[in-house]
């Protein structure tokens, strides 16, 4: 007899328990933070027999779920993101490699589609703001490391692309998959000297919603 009030509490939190999990937040506001890896290359590179390899950086940030309805919304994100390249090529006729790490501040304004509670798909425009940029440079000459202020050099710093993605909601953790590709060259009005290319980065972050 002593036991059935312990039981039905017992059942009463399981059932609890199953209801919270089962709540479906498509149409809440939420805010978040997510925290991952990049790989990043840059295709349509123009310079004297470059070759461009993929390489890891990081990223971090923030996003807000805006619905517009159960099964459509908008997601804006703020974050910084590192992309880059690792390289090889020829300038006046001596060889060299090249390992160049990108900072990125970017905003993506995501349309996002909600088919079931625990998948999110999504895709829109990016707006990147180059914040910060480190080359390595070895050729048989030298080997040297440079920070990058684009005081002396015709960079664009501000380059549109698009974005596409999923997010699986395992609530309250998210793991978001995205690739973007640049619109726009980094060669500012085409002066510039550099190896000109555009980014093209896939992530792989955890986040967390509050």
């Amino acid at each position: 007899m002593n036991q059935l009030p312990l039981l039905s509490a017992c059942l009463l939190s399981l059932s609890m328990a199953f209801s919270a999990k089962a709540e479906d937040k498509r149409e809440h506001l939420q805010i978040g933070a997510k925290l991952g890896f990049t790989y990043s290359n840059v295709y349509d590179a123009q310079g004297e027999s470059f070759n461009a390899d993929s390489k890891l950086g990081l990223a971090a940030g923030a996003f807000l779920r805006i619905p517009l309805g159960k099964f459509i919304g908008l997601q804006p994100e703020v974050l910084l993101t590192q992309k880059g390249f690792k390289g090889n090529g020829t300038l006046l006729g001596s060889g060299y490699t090249l390992k160049r790490t990108s900072t990125f501040f970017e905003i993506p304004v995501l349309v996002a589609f909600k088919p079931v509670e625990f998948l999110t798909i999504l895709a829109g425009p990016q707006f990147s703001y180059l914040v910060h940029q480190r080359d390595e440079i070895t050729s048989s000459l030298t080997s040297f490391a440079q920070e990058q202020e684009f005081k002396q050099d015709n960079y664009r710093k501000n380059i549109m692309g698009i974005v596409g993605g999923a997010d699986i909601n395992i609530n309250p953790f998210v793991i978001s998959a995205r690739m973007g590709w640049d619109v726009q060259t980094n060669k500012g009005d085409g002066t510039s000297s550099t190896p000109r290319y555009k980014n093209v980065c896939t992530s792989l972050c955890v986040g967390f919603v509050f």
